[in-house]
């Protein structure tokens, strides 16, 4: 197989690059055609794929793909909401560009999107078939790229995923696991809702899903719902650090920080089409972030 990563040196880019390479992930062994696979893995430095020219004259270049997986976004969401134009061009532009490009060589396009393209205004999960009405800039720039993406190209699939942390980049947890190793007490919002959800598990459900042809939206996350709050106990406790989580509201959170963009009060994201299709193999989020914290050597960044 021939492989183009993009946003190679992200969390869930690493995480495809070593498990195309072992053949295994945290959840069990890849399929069987990823072994000896040839991957192109990229950054901004080499593509940016916002520009249609450099795209197209990347894919003229390097010969035809079976399978783009694009792990390229602008994800500070409140970056976004202060820079739209430059979150459009990451968010919607670039996987549209990647999409044309596919469409033209033959190629599937994976693209990973989020659940902040749900309003967050309905206590329960959401699935494929709901409507989105997202309440960020970043939320509507990730959208606007889904349905650019799935226009250009027929073989995409649109994985939207929530509350990543993997071994290598910044993320939520490595922040607890510094905070709680330097403070008394850390203050989290306590009325957001969501799937922590392991890098690990993604990319091993994404790698499964590349290798199918059953294209559209998918919903792939950790099971099982909780708060930032929680998601800090958990953090705190399963490291064996004595910090305190002080909980907090949204309302309390904006006060704060004022410049910070909104956020849905329950993106939780119920993983239907997973399960009707390839199956369900993500597993619940005590469980990977219990794996995840026994690998203290395998964090960086």
């Amino acid at each position: 197989m021939n492989i183009l990563i993009t946003g190679c040196r992200g969390q869930l880019g690493n995480e495809l690059q070593h498990q195309i390479s072992s053949g295994y992930s945290e959840i069990g062994e890849l399929p069987g055609c990823y072994a000896d696979a040839m991957v192109d893995a990229i950054d901004l430095d080499d593509l940016d794929i916002s520009d249609a020219e450099a795209t197209d004259a990347w894919f003229s270049g390097h010969g035809a793909y079976d399978v783009v997986i694009n792990c390229a976004a602008f994800t500070n969401v409140d970056g976004c909401e202060s820079d739209f134009a430059t979150a459009f061009k990451a968010n919607a532009l670039g996987p549209m560009n990647l999409a044309r490009a596919c469409a033209r060589t033959g190629a599937k396009l994976v693209h990973v999107s989020t659940d902040y393209v749900f309003p967050g205004t309905d206590p329960t999960p959401r699935v494929e078939a709901d409507a989105p009405a997202p309440i960020s800039a970043y939320g509507r720039s990730k959208l606007a790229g889904e349905g650019l993406a799935l226009s250009a190209n027929p073989q995409t699939f649109v994985v939207r995923t929530a509350w990543l942390y993997g071994y290598v980049g910044r993320n939520f947890v490595k922040t607890m696991l510094a905070l709680g190793a330097s403070h008394d007490v850390v203050t989290v919002v306590d009325d957001q809702l969501g799937n922590p959800t392991s890098a690990a598990d993604l990319a091993h459900e994404l790698l499964s899903l590349a290798v199918t042809e059953n294209y559209g939206i998918y919903h792939c996350t950790n099971e099982g719902t909780c708060s930032w709050a929680d998601f800090a106990q958990a953090i705190m406790e399963g490291a064996g650090l004595a910090c305190r989580v002080e909980r907090c509201t949204s309302a309390d959170w904006k006060r704060m920080h004022p410049e910070s963009a909104d956020r849905p009060a329950y993106s939780s994201l119920e993983n239907a089409r997973l399960g009707s299709t390839i199956g369900n193999d993500m597993r619940p989020w005590r469980e990977a972030l219990a794996t995840y914290l026994s690998n203290p050597s395998l964090m960086e960044g």
